[in-house]
């Protein structure tokens, strides 16, 4: 009788435990909700169960049924942004109880290997003033950074690894150097905790990221390699969609920040639509409407191992310029001028601190606006040509430019089409400038760092760069 009885307790137990409703990894302790919005949870219960969901801010319950196969979602309304830690109680009949979760920005962050680089570095690459910034991390526990790990998939998965980890010493140093410096720049500004999603793969192409019925309307992309053990497995298309990016489509964000095009180099003529397509595709998942998307050029770096004097890295630069044309509410950065001479045949760049900056100011500046803050970098606009000279002007230069004088990384070209090392100066009084050579006595085309590794030194007034850019279309 006895041992009927415990059979009885044991058997009880073991359904109360599979009872107990089951979260991806990305609902648990430590997580940042979106603020001021119906913030998304989902997960697995018993078939047909009643789950009731209770927040410490609020007195509302929610409730919702799982359906045959026992998924779930719900959508809860979250206060205002605030530091003090919040509880939530999910219930199927046992309940499981989130905890330390804070209440502010979310930011889907993603890309390639300059998205990725975590703040220790990679091997023999390390990230600018890093120990500083994780010495530095526990005053900033606000922010939050959950690292999606790697796991490619040729079909779409249910869930993805990587949960929230606390910004600390210990954590931080394998958080997303960009991610990192972008939410304490948000942080910073805006006083409330910062969600970091960190989702990139290093290597990975645009086509990576952009599931299987879209790729089958591109005629250059072999579906086959999906999965295959040949070749390498970054380059493969569909599968940091299917393996990283779908698994997280429920969670509620404020945005994107985008950080890839390396792979892409080669492709340019594709890129810019193929980018735009992309950001549509993924808008449409997450159902907010065309919600920020903010992006980086590819750096600086020797792509055709000549020294970095080729131009395949500038054209897919120039497709990414385009591609903001294509993307509305988006917005593009340039890192022209934040790379050191020794690193061009170094695709990881140390400096990950104002790449990351740059990024939030085009958020705060657009997405919270905060107008004093400049984000836009001047851009080409115009050229004129008059007695051997070529004047050009500028958008988002109003305020003019530094230096005045030894300009660097201008090239002017006649009708030959051989470009020459350029004189440059900047005309105060017009915000224009100027550009000539000697070798070049009637000028047709100018060309700013149009290389796969030029640094230039042409700065507006808040010390953003002028983006590479070229007047001709040779």
């Amino acid at each position: 009788m006895k041992k009927a009885v415990f059979l009885s307790v044991l058997l009880l137990g073991i359904n109360a435990a599979e009872a107990k409703v089951q979260l991806p990894q990305q609902i648990g302790d430590h997580m940042v909700l979106q603020q001021l919005t119906d913030a998304n949870l989902w997960g697995e219960a018993a078939p047909n169960a009643s789950v009731s969901i209770v927040s410490s801010w609020s007195d509302k319950a929610y409730s919702v049924k799982a359906d045959a196969a026992g998924l779930w979602k719900a959508a809860i309304e979250t206060p205002a942004a605030t530091f003090c830690p919040q509880t939530i109680s999910i219930s199927d009949g046992e309940a499981v109880t989130l905890r330390d979760v804070l209440i502010g920005e979310v930011w889907f962050c993603s890309g390639q290997s300059n998205m990725e680089m975590p703040l220790n570095g990679f091997g023999h690459s390390p990230v600018l003033d890093a120990n500083n910034t994780i010495a530095d991390a526990g005053n900033h526990s606000g922010i939050r950074m959950a690292t999606i790990e790697r796991k490619g998939a040729v079909v779409p998965q249910a869930y993805a690894n990587g949960s929230w980890k606390v910004s600390n010493p210990e954590n931080a140093q394998w958080f997303s150097a960009v991610a990192y410096h972008y939410a304490l720049t948000l942080q910073r500004t805006l006083n409330v905790p910062v969600g970091i999603i960190a989702c990139a793969w290093g290597g990975s192409r645009v086509e990576g990221w952009l599931p299987k019925e879209i790729l089958a309307t591109c005629p250059d992309e072999d579906l086959s390699r999906a999965g295959s053990e040949e070749g390498t497995e970054y380059m493969q298309p569909m599968i940091m969609y299917n393996g990283l990016l779908k698994p997280l489509t429920n969670y509620t964000i404020k945005g994107f920040a985008w950080y890839q095009g390396c792979s892409n180099v080669g492709h340019e003529t594709v890129y810019a639509q193929r980018l735009a397509t992309m950001v549509k595709h993924w808008r449409s998942l997450w159902g907010l409407g065309d919600i920020p998307f903010y992006f980086t050029e590819i750096a600086p770096y020797d792509y055709d191992g000549d020294n970095g004097d080729g131009i395949s890295g500038a054209l897919l630069r120039e497709a990414q310029v385009k591609a903001q044309s294509l993307i509305p509410n988006s917005a593009v950065i340039s890192t022209n001028d934040l790379v050191k001479p020794f690193e061009s045949a170094q695709i990881h760049p140390a400096n990950k601190t104002d790449v990351g900056q740059r990024l939030a100011y085009q958020a705060l500046n657009k997405t919270y606006g905060y107008t004093g803050i400049a984000a836009d970098a001047p851009t080409y606009q115009k050229m004129e040509i008059s007695e051997g000279k070529a004047e050009l002007y500028f958008n988002h230069a109003e305020d003019g430019f530094t230096p005045w004088k030894a300009i660097e990384g201008f090239e002017i070209a006649g009708a030959d089409k051989v470009f020459h090392p350029a004189t440059a100066g900047v005309d105060q009084w017009k915000g224009t400038v100027t550009v000539s050579s000697e070798e070049v006595a009637d000028p047709v085309a100018v060309r700013y760092c149009f290389r796969n590794f030029r640094i230039g030194n042409l700065v507006g007034s808040r010390n953003l760069p002028v983006i590479p850019f070229r007047t001709d279309n040779w």
